[in-house]
């Protein structure tokens, strides 16, 4: 183990999308655990589009950030903490971080299954979308689909998710071509398109012409105006994430259709994973023997070394990643 710990701070409130000056990795020595706390050397570290919006006012200025992270505990000092054991915390963002035992609990092991899929599919990244489709969405088998930022973590796993539960057409919108490609190719899309091409509303009338049941809402705006149109009578739409203003400084995109929420008995309903803790294990028995049997791969951009963090955060918000993108540090596989 080294002897330095990095940390990365926040430096500044960013005025729509931030850059590498608004963060700033800090040296110290590494820390050493008091009584009844453990020192975890981290392994993987999660980004997700949710720092984005904490960046404007949640996380301190000057401290390091949280963020879902696996570690190897090296130094316990409580029982319950074994050293050389697998954990999960959010105190991530860092090298090194003294946990106590309600801070942080021992990663499941599966076998064939890889530690990094605790932050992807079976994560908090796959329960959110476990969640929304079973207990918000409450779809049923072959129902119609539509995903926005589908090419994502939560959007991958949507679609694995959703093609496991008997959807019936699956389809997604993404930033790019190479993306629409990957989920059609891979992942179990039935029809991608690129936002970028026309009006959205008319991309999702031509990509889903009998319409839909279900809209995973990952953007917000311009998407999820074309999906109230597009939904059926008595749809859903599963409010996840409003991506499209995360980095706006203009005014918010104002629907034009919400009239139609009333006239078709359309339900929206949004939700905040860490409320559904209780639904974990139910997703470990209903994904893990599909990773194991190799129906389900995992899709997930790497970054390897703590020093890539910023750059990978920055890069997902631009949309450079396809699946979870994760920061993996050297040794990690051993």
């Amino acid at each position: 183990m080294t002897e330095t710990a990095l940390t990365v701070h926040q430096t500044a409130r960013p005025h729509g999308f931030p850059t590498a000056g608004h963060f700033a990795f800090v040296e110290s020595p590494v820390p050493v655990p008091g009584p009844g706390t453990a020192l975890v050397e981290n392994l993987y570290w999660s980004v997700d589009p949710y720092h984005r919006e904490m960046m404007d006012g949640d996380f301190a200025l000057g401290a390091p950030l949280e963020g879902r992270t696996i570690g190897r505990v090296v130094h316990s000092r409580h029982p319950s903490l074994r050293e050389g054991g697998i954990v999960f915390h959010r105190q991530g963002w860092r090298t090194h971080a003294v946990v106590t035992p309600d801070q942080a609990h021992a990663v499941p092991r599966f076998d064939g299954v890889p530690l990094s899929a605790h932050l992807g599919i079976l994560g908090g990244t796959g329960l959110t979308a476990y969640v929304g489709l079973t207990r918000v969405a409450e779809l049923r088998e072959g129902q119609d689909v539509f995903v926005s930022a589908a090419a994502g973590g939560v959007g991958t796993a949507t679609g694995r998710l959703a093609r496991l539960m008997g959807a019936g057409r699956l389809v997604g919108s993404v930033g790019r071509p190479a993306k629409a490609a990957y989920l059609t190719g891979h992942v179990g899309y039935d029809e991608v398109f690129d936002y970028h091409a026309g009006p959205v509303a008319g991309l999702l009338a031509g990509a889903a012409p009998g319409g839909i049941d279900v809209y995973m809402d990952n953007v917000g705006g311009e998407h999820l105006e074309a999906a109230i149109s597009s939904l059926r009578e008595y749809g859903r739409i599963v409010r996840i994430g409003t991506i499209a203003q995360y980095n706006s400084t203009g005014t918010p995109y104002a629907l034009r259709n919400l009239p139609d929420i009333v006239e078709k008995s359309l339900r929206m309903e949004g939700f905040l994973v860490r409320n559904h803790g209780h639904v974990q294990e139910e997703l470990y028995e209903f994904v893990v023997p599909h990773l194991q049997s190799g129906r389900v791969a995992l899709d997930e951009t790497v970054v390897d070394g703590f020093g890539g963090i910023v750059d990978g955060f920055l890069g997902m918000l631009r949309g450079e990643n396809q699946g979870k993108i994760i920061v993996r540090a050297a040794g990690a596989d051993a």
